[in-house]
């Protein structure tokens, strides 16, 4: 007996697209000083150094292992230990230029293998982890440590301007000695010059410009961590706290002229005094 015939489809078997696994990096970034010497470390540690000049220091200290030094007092591990860091930090204390008694730290995801650059809540994803990927996040997360250290170091120089004006409002006149509001005005301007001089908020670098994917991670990591807006608040502040203690100067000012006004006169009346006894008695 004959079959009927039936037709013979050929089937294909595509082979599956091969992906990498996903890989999990964390970064943290800490604020430990007001200042590190970059040039005397950079002496003194030997650790492969990738990049280098006199703001910052950039090593590479094992597979997928980086720290990130900063002349402002920050320093950015790339998947480290608890004990590696503790070690390094312990490490670099003699070169730091006031030590906070407290350290301001960001702790920051990185996941690569992605498909896709990808921002989420204190994480990215990236599709290739190259060394300047790395270089540019732990850059953004050390800047946005150093704007809290940098806020709240306007915010109190803030409440110190404010207790002022409220004297000023309640009683008419202020209660700060000239010293003192010249110490006052010595530390708004230096922490208004260290906060221009150590951020590059607004300048990216030169390696985004040549690299399209390297442009795109560094403009959104600069909107994750809201960048812009924070050193626009800590300026905007630091020029209110300058405007008042220009009008505190001049109070003073105006003060002390009025003082030495009046010891004039005291002393012209004392002299006329003195010419009226002196014709009266002799």
């Amino acid at each position: 007996m004959r079959l009927p015939h039936t037709p013979f489809l050929l089937t294909f078997i595509l082979p599956k697209p091969v992906t990498k696994a996903r890989c999990m990096l964390k970064v943290l970034s800490y604020q430990i000083a007001d200042s590190i010497d970059i040039k005397q470390f950079k002496s003194d540690f030997t650790a492969e150094i990738y990049h280098g000049d006199s703001d910052e220091l950039f090593y590479k200290v094992g597979k997928d292992k980086f720290i990130y030094v900063f002349k402002y007092g920050i320093v950015c591990f790339l998947n480290h230990t608890e004990i590696e860091m503790t070690a390094f930090l312990k490490l670099i204390t003699p070169y730091c230029k006031n030590i906070l008694p407290e350290r301001l730290n960001d702790e920051f995801d990185i996941e690569t293998n992605a498909f896709k650059i990808n921002f989420g809540y204190n994480k990215v994803e990236i599709p290739h982890a190259g060394i300047e990927e790395l270089r540019l996040i732990m850059l953004n997360v050390s800047q946005s440590v150093a704007l809290d250290h940098y806020s709240q170091q306007t915010n109190i120089l803030l409440e110190e301007t404010n207790y002022h004006t409220q004297i000023l409002e309640r009683k008419g006149k202020l209660d700060i000695a000239g010293i003192d509001l010249k110490k006052y005005i010595g530390r708004t301007l230096n922490l208004k010059n260290r906060v221009a001089e150590n951020l590059y908020i607004f300048d990216s670098p030169d390696e985004t410009w040549e690299d399209e994917n390297l442009n795109k991670l560094d403009v959104g990591l600069k909107k994750t961590f809201d960048l812009q807006a924070r050193f626009r608040t800590i300026q905007e502040a630091l020029q209110i706290v300058k405007e008042n203690l220009e009008l505190f100067k001049d109070l003073l000012q105006y003060r002390n002229s009025v003082v030495l006004e009046w010891i004039i006169i005291i002393l012209i009346f004392v002299e006329v005094i003195n010419l009226f006894v002196e014709r009266i008695f002799h």
